[in-house]
């Protein structure tokens, strides 16, 4: 009777804003020389003052994180100024045995000491909710000294504040960064940026995606951590439970407007630590290399500022694990209907009323009539730029798949075209569009979100490119080669080696017979010849391969004329160039592809695009043609992911 009691309590708080909830402990905040502690009775949390971490978490008595900070562990005052944050220079603190922002507040040892603040004081709010920051001043250093970093010389120069929120009856404590980058910084390009928790010995069940959800104890850890990377937009909670004490510790991303890569993005969730200790890990990445990357550079002189989070840290309990993780990806809907958060002030976070619906209908006009889409996703993003480099450097023309460094909105329409974008905050964005079935985006610049007003963009007519007419087509185009044959596989370190195998004399496709859920393998890599040939964890299978043709072969009623266009849409890239030639004929290659590590690092879709080669019609004639496209000898990891090839003539 108590425990439903407890749940129907806790159902009625959730019903309603929590700050307006008042059953259950008041929130305190008491401080130390080198740490500030937050409790609301089920979650104590604690926070340094010198770094911004947080250095411990405690659910309903029990430490949650990896770290040996006993709870009654009082810091020493080591009497350096500031008198705010005595123990900058000497943190009793250390280690990393806990959760933590990459980019932290330290800087470079030795630099200058962050300037603790109490931003919320429960004791004015009746105990509803308390909330701590801490803040660096970057100018004339860098910041961004964390794992990942070079702690020497830092990453950039970017002031960051980092704080935490813990309201009453809350299981679980809010943390945000916010980055800003005045006009007198000079030119800064993040690295790897992320915030990552290392949890307790006992958590021995990860579960960060549907196919990622497995008992995974310190004993098992041996392998390829890269074969549990999921979609980061399909798996707002993600992280562990424990079979023995029945309690769960996940991540909640309540929106993903801050992330960077859009809704294809694949990344690390979870794993097991790489060092000895092997503790678990969860990982929320804003910014990576992974998978062809995300960019956050900014200009020299560029005013830029970007608040990642609010991020849910959340604890749980219940029946298994399977029990545990539902309740996460239900508290995660619960804290996507609060976004944005109320009490986040003083920073540029616009209010629910602040921001805005922007909606509309599209319509596809193309040969290929869709009269129902599937898997619609339609966004409002930065439209494309030149990322900032140092002078000298290559340009790089960076768009949604790469972005990190400006917010991102999308949504999922429906199957007559209608969408939805809610929560949108106001600013100048680019309409993209996507849908299975269609080859290409649709894009439309220049969408004015103004504050709060509703936006609806009608009836928007999507004209797909086609530059003939179409002869054939391999694949459904859906930016990811999941309809291939064996790529439910692509978790096993060894798939590419199989390759050789299964197609020992290469694959050749016959159009209107084959079935390329069964005849087309969906990584074309180099052909595996050393029988010794292993995959090795985080480097893929290195071995070298010859030469791998797939063959196409088609009927045509005529000899054609004029141009035939090959198109391409890529969702992997491991080689520099791929060559293509028709009844032996070369017809051309395509070169200087973007490699993604996709293939290396058992990647279901990395960044997606197209190519196309123009070739003379005259190299097909009537009757039996053979086209052919060829991956060059190399390491086996140097091929090619296809979404969707399409062959097009225009006499």
């Amino acid at each position: 009777m108590n425990r439903l009691f407890k749940l129907l309590a806790f159902s009625l708080c959730m019903g309603i804003s929590t700050l307006s909830c008042s059953s259950g402990p008041r929130v305190t905040l008491t401080e130390d020389v080198e740490t500030y502690t937050m409790d609301n009775g089920t979650v104590k949390v604690r926070v340094s003052k010198v770094t911004g971490d947080l250095v411990s978490f405690r659910y309903n008595g029990e430490e949650m994180f990896a770290t040996t900070l006993s709870p009654d562990f009082v810091p020493e005052n080591q009497g350096n100024e500031p008198v705010d944050n005595p123990n900058w220079q000497n943190p009793s603190i250390t280690g990393r045995g806990h959760a933590y922002w990459s980019h932290d507040v330290v800087g470079v040892r030795g630099s200058a000491a962050a300037k603790p603040s109490i931003t919320i004081d429960p004791a004015k709010n009746g105990g509803k909710i308390a909330e701590v920051a801490i803040k660096a001043i970057s100018k004339g250093r860098k910041m961004g000294t964390g794992p990942g970093q070079n702690a020497a010389e830092g990453n950039l120069e970017v002031d960051i504040e980092i704080r935490y929120t813990l309201e009453q009856n809350s299981p679980g404590v809010y943390t945000y960064c916010i980055f800003s980058h005045p006009a007198d910084y000079g030119l800064g390009m993040f690295g790897e940026a992320r915030h990552i928790m290392k949890l307790a010995p006992f958590f021995d069940w990860m579960s960060v995606d549907k196919d990622v959800d497995f008992h995974y104890p310190k004993e098992h850890n041996a392998g390829d951590k890269y074969v549990y990377t999921a979609n980061q937009s399909e798996n707002p909670a993600f992280g562990w439970s424990s079979t023995t004490k029945n309690t769960g510790m996940f991540f909640i991303n309540p929106s993903m407007e801050y992330m960077g890569g859009g809704p294809t993005k694949v990344e690390f969730l979870g794993h097991r630590d790489t060092n000895r200790e092997a503790a678990p890990c969860v990982l929320n990445y804003w910014r990576s290399s992974h998978y062809g990357g995300a960019e956050a550079n900014i200009a020299e002189g560029e005013v830029w500022n970007k608040i990642i989070g609010p991020v849910y840290i959340y604890a749980n309990s219940g029946e298994g694990h399977q029990a545990i993780y539902d309740d996460a990806k239900a508290r995660a809907k619960v804290e996507s209907a609060k976004w944005p958060y109320e009490w986040v002030n003083g920073v540029d976070y616009p209010k629910a009323k602040e921001r805005a619906i922007v909606k509309g209908q599209l319509v596809v006009n193309d040969a290929t009539a869709v009269t129902e889409f599937k898997n619609l996703t339609v966004g409002l993003t930065a439209g494309e730029y030149v990322s900032p480099r140092p002078e000298g450097a290559p340009q790089t023309i960076t768009n949604w798949q790469r972005d990190a460094k400006f917010y991102q909105f999308w949504a999922k329409g429906n199957a007559d075209g209608t969408f939805e974008i809610a929560k949108v905050r106001p600013g100048k964005y680019t309409l993209y569009a996507f849908t299975d079935g269609v080859l290409g985006e649709y894009q439309q610049a220049d969408i004015v979100v103004e504050p709060g007003k509703p936006l609806d963009l009608g009836k928007i007519t999507w004209t797909p490119v086609r530059k003939g007419k179409q002869l054939w087509d391999i694949g459904i185009p859906n930016r990811n080669a999941s309809e291939f044959f064996k790529a439910g596989e692509r978790r096993d370190p060894e798939i590419s080696l199989k390759y050789a195998t299964l197609f020992p004399d290469d694959v050749t496709y016959t159009i209107g017979k084959s079935d390329f859920s069964k005849d087309w393998f969906f990584q074309h890599v180099p052909h595996n010849t050393n029988p010794e040939a292993k995959a090795e964890p985080f480097y893929g299978v290195r071995a070298v391969g010859k030469a791998t043709p797939y063959n196409i072969v088609f009927d045509l009623p005529s000899a054609p004329s004029g141009k035939a266009i090959l198109r391409f849409a890529i969702c992997g890239t491991g080689t520099r160039n791929v060559t293509v030639a028709v009844n032996e004929k070369p017809a051309g290659q395509l070169d200087r592809l973007p490699g993604d590590g996709v293939i290396t690092r058992h990647g279901s879709q990395g960044i997606w695009y197209e190519r196309e080669l123009e070739f003379d019609a005259s190299l097909m004639q009537a009757g039996v043609n053979t086209l052919t496209i060829t991956v060059p000898e190399g390491s086996v990891n140097n091929g090619m992911m296809y979404d969707y090839i399409r062959l097009e003539l225009a006499e």
